[in-house]
């Protein structure tokens, strides 16, 4: 890692070190924290590599997983990947009262054409987010390890599902994890245009919802109002 060269993340990684006891492992040209399985701390979010990456290892338990969210940590991997832990040094967010609705979208909630539910089939949108096709991307993240920790995450009241119906049928939908008054969403799907979207507005429309946490940018989401705010920012809105 090449920022432990620097004598400032050097103090920082000997003050970690008398704490937690970490090791390295080279993944894809760069070291990264490995995770021990008996220990659910993570490193300081604040040394991970420029794309993000914080460590690799560890599992995906109920403590493990409620300590990364907690701490701005997220995981994303493939299938054939080990478990990998982001912590983007930006942040893509969306504040519920800047979110942008067009007028064509204001016309079918008008129409009231879908019911959106909460927390109503958790499973059903968290295998539709893995299983729907999505354009220019191969397979899926949500392996079905991944599935089953977040379901057990939903039991526990954690995390949270949206659905989209049309004709009884679920069309779209997200779910995530809500710390304190932050939504950190995990992964949204559409069958029908707009169905995301409209789970989306629905969420950012809840009293108790002062952020959601959409983790890494695309047009999608920026044509919907989101931005960018430092890592240290998000950090600070989590803990409040």
């Amino acid at each position: 890692m090449a920022a432990l060269h620097h004598s400032d993340y050097l103090q920082r990684f000997i003050f970690e070190t008398k704490r937690l006891t970490y090791c390295f492992v080279a993944y894809h040209c760069c070291m990264v924290f490995r995770l021990l399985k008996d220990d659910v701390h993570f490193p300081d979010p604040g040394l991970a590599e420029p794309d993000g990456l914080l460590a690799i290892g560890g599992d995906l338990s109920t403590e493990r997983l409620l300590m990364a969210y907690q701490n701005g940590i997220f995981p994303w991997f493939s299938e054939d990947d080990p478990i990998l832990w982001y912590a983007p040094h930006e942040r893509c967010v969306i504040f519920p009262d800047r979110i942008k609705v067009s007028k064509s979208m204001k016309k079918i909630l008008r129409e009231a054409t879908f019911q959106v539910t909460i927390n109503q089939d958790f499973p059903a949108v968290i295998r539709q987010c893995a299983q729907v096709p999505r354009n220019g991307q191969l397979g899926t993240w949500i392996t079905p390890e991944m599935r089953s920790a977040y379901t057990r995450l939903h039991e526990l009241g954690i995390a949270h599902s949206i659905e989209v119906w049309q004709n009884q049928l679920l069309v779209g939908g997200l779910y995530g994890v809500r710390i304190n008054s932050v939504f950190c969403g995990e992964s949204m799907f559409s069958i029908v245009s707009n169905a995301s979207k409209i789970a989306l507005i629905y969420l950012a429309e809840q009293p108790d919802i002062s952020m959601i946490d959409c983790q890494l940018p695309n047009d999608h989401l920026m044509s919907l109002g989101a931005e960018m705010i430092t890592g240290s920012d998000f950090l600070s809105r989590l803990c409040h």
